[in-house]
């Protein structure tokens, strides 16, 4: 089966009345975790975002708390696995400021992660990875934050 474009889905979208829209939005919800957790997003925490970030980073705690550290490996994955979902909570907002809040916030909670990230190149890489991405985020930004957060790349910088 192939899937309508977004353009296509739209149009029949406008067509349906609001009860077949309601019935839509559930049964889409029962098929995918990610879209009921999108449409939790939508629906119960994108009127207030900054409690919507506050949670996130209380999630990336407990998660970089739960990590195994008997080995490198498995610090790996562990961290890969939060960055995963981390990216899934980002495309869930689509703002910006969101993006880069967030993966600062990784960036620290890696860059102080103990055993020291120092030691693996991996580790070190994925670091350098996100630190360009937060570098790219705030270039497309006003002028006026994009300062706010060259300070907070710096620091981020300085604890090489």
């Amino acid at each position: 089966m192939k899937a309508a474009s977004v353009k296509e889905l739209k149009q029949e979208l406008n067509n349906c009345s609001q009860q077949e829209l309601l019935e839509l939005c559930l049964r889409l919800s029962k098929f995918k975790k990610e879209n009921k957790e999108l449409l939790t997003y939508l629906l119960f925490e994108s009127y207030d975002e900054a409690a919507y970030i506050e949670n996130v980073k209380i999630e990336i705690d407990i998660q970089f708390d739960q990590i195994n550290r008997k080995t490198y490996y498995f610090i790996k994955k562990g961290v890969q696995k939060i960055l995963r979902e981390l990216k899934k909570y980002i495309r869930y907002s689509q703002k910006k400021e969101t993006e880069i809040d967030l993966l600062i916030y990784f960036c620290l909670k890696l860059k102080n992660f103990s055993p020291s990230i120092n030691k693996n190149v991996t580790l070190q890489n994925l670091y350098q990875r996100q630190i360009g991405m937060i570098e790219k985020a705030v270039a497309t930004l006003h002028e006026d934050l994009q300062s706010d957060y060259e300070l907070e790349l710096e620091e981020l910088s300085s604890l090489k």
